[in-house]
């Protein structure tokens, strides 16, 4: 009976031995993809400022801006790549691991992929295709360099 219990716990275990909590991944992927749009929002408004664009949501979930070859495209195309790069600390913030950094950096663009789908249908340009696989590459990279120096950090000690 006990050996049964025992099984159970190794399987709730991650490889580094510490308890697996969906809730807690699952809260940490609504955040990432959260603060996602609210730095992309705040940029497209930035846009509006310093370039007179539009504000409309066809800005986030459509490719009908993202254009690489024009100078008009290129306010959306560093706003994409400025989010990715704010998600990197973002990353480093709420999901503290490098080497998870992979997986949520997919897992934000995925829904991206999936809630632009679900709204104008499959983004049909190379340009964003292009944009938002090097966002996300920016945003793996940069956000396991900044998990990596934190998780190396020293552990501060009570001074007693």
């Amino acid at each position: 009976m006990t050996g049964r219990r025992g099984a159970t716990n190794q399987r709730n275990h991650d490889a580094s031995g510490k308890a697996f909590n969906p809730r807690l991944i699952f809260s940490q992927i609504v955040a990432m993809q959260c603060f996602h749009y609210v730095v992309l929002g705040f940029l497209v408004q930035v846009n509006y400022v310093f370039f007179g664009t539009s504000i409309t949501l066809d800005r986030l979930f459509t490719d009908k801006y993202v254009r690489i070859w024009t100078a008009a495209g290129w306010a959306d195309t560093t706003a994409i790549i400025i989010a990715s790069l704010v998600g990197s600390f973002l990353l480093a913030v709420i999901v503290e691991k490098s080497k998870k950094c992979l997986d949520f950096s997919v897992t934000l663009f995925m829904i991206h992929f999936i809630l632009c789908t679900l709204y104008k249908g499959v983004p049909a340009t190379w340009d964003w295709y292009i944009v938002h696989i090097l966002g996300t590459i920016i945003m793996i990279l940069v956000g396991e360099y900044l998990c990596s120096r934190r998780e190396l950090d020293d552990i501060p000690l009570l001074q007693i």
